[in-house]
């Protein structure tokens, strides 16, 4: 199951400690580990993303919904990140790109307090065990949550919700005074470019999600060459 992990530590040393567990779950084989980022949050209530040009598979893929929860976690910090690892943390995107609840990121901004720091990751684990295990061992509070198919309900809300405004418009249109029609019709086109705009944006994040799962299975194909090579 692919989810998102945020576990909080009391430092940064442990953080680390975290992320490179990580890294060693996913050779053992028993997580998949697309993406991650260790996030300090300071004393003056600021936040500073620990990142250098290792961010995972998934690092490298802009607009992706762990970008977007980094961007949300970090604040302003998310989009400072250094430009080698060629993250993009979509500042403006709405909740939908995360494809996490509104609740979840609550809880995690909670608990990521002043002096706390954090490793969030992209991950596909079958159970919760193993991570939660080496964590614990570790000192840290593991938060997860699983990456919903939240997007295209939303998107078909909200453009629904925009048709309709817009065949409201045009019932006005046919009943409207002259002087009122160009009016309407402003509306009317104001509204049907936000249509247009959204829909690319559908269209573009379909993309994204297609470069996103070739990463993810080329990924497994390289896990599964190198227990196939272990095991011969």
């Amino acid at each position: 199951m692919d989810r998102m992990l945020v576990v909080v530590f009391d430092s940064e040393s442990k953080a680390y400690d975290g992320k490179s567990a990580l890294q060693q779950l996913a050779k053992e084989g028993s997580i998949g580990l697309y993406a991650y980022a260790v996030i300090s949050k300071n004393a003056d209530g600021t936040s500073s993303v620990k990142q250098g040009d290792d961010a995972g598979p998934l690092g490298t893929l802009l607009g992706t919904s762990f970008g977007t929860l980094i961007g949300a976690l970090a604040g302003p910090a998310g989009a400072a990140v250094g430009a080698a690892a060629g993250m993009s943390f979509g500042m403006g995107a709405d909740m939908a790109n995360i494809g996490v609840g509104a609740d979840f990121l609550d809880d995690v901004s909670k608990a990521l307090g002043s002096n706390k720091v954090a490793v969030v990751a992209e991950v596909e684990e079958e159970w919760t065990t193993p991570v939660d295990t080496r964590m614990e061992q570790i000192g840290g509070t593991v938060y997860r949550r699983s990456v919903a198919d939240v997007q295209d309900k939303v998107d078909e809300e909200n453009l629904n919700a925009m048709k309709a405004d817009y065949a409201q418009f045009k019932a006005e249109h046919a009943q409207a005074r002259a002087d009122r029609q160009a009016k309407i019709t402003e509306k009317m086109n104001q509204l049907d470019a936000r249509i247009q705009a959204y829909l690319q944006k559908k269209q573009d994040r379909r993309e994204v999600d297609k470069a996103k799962a070739q990463v993810k299975a080329g990924v497994k194909k390289v896990e599964a060459d190198v227990a196939s090579a272990k095991a011969s």
